[in-house]
């Protein structure tokens, strides 16, 4: 379990993209454009990369803004990158395990391997 993390049931990624079309399900203007969705997750790729930059980098966070965490903008994240797929009809799970797949065996001697019991 990580941190802070309450005893819950675990979600699937299929679960998750149901839960996420369920909601967008229930508007009628239903799931923006793909480029309207991909500058979105830019604009909560910022938003991260600002938390980031105040807790691990050189700027601190002033008095005067909001106190947003890590944790908040990945699921900002997350949440449009699903929109985005469940827009254009992806899988997520399948993206997933082509792109675990592509780095197991294009990258499987890229990095030095962990010698057992390290």
């Amino acid at each position: 379990m990580w941190e802070g993390e309450k005893m819950r049931e675990h979600k699937t990624i299929q679960q998750l993209q149901s839960e996420v079309d369920a909601y967008i399900g229930q508007f009628k203007e239903g799931y923006f454009s793909p480029l309207a969705m991909m500058a979105r997750l830019t604009e909560e790729m910022g938003e991260l990369a600002r938390e980031i930059n105040h807790q691990y980098g050189e700027k601190p966070k002033k008095s005067t803004e909001p106190d947003n965490s890590i944790e908040e903008e990945l699921g900002d994240v997350l949440f449009v990158a699903i929109c985005l797929a469940n827009s254009l009809g992806i899988d997520l799970q399948t993206a997933h395990d082509r792109v675990m797949e592509k780095f197991n065996v294009r990258d499987k001697d890229r990095w030095t391997k962990k010698e057992e019991g390290e």
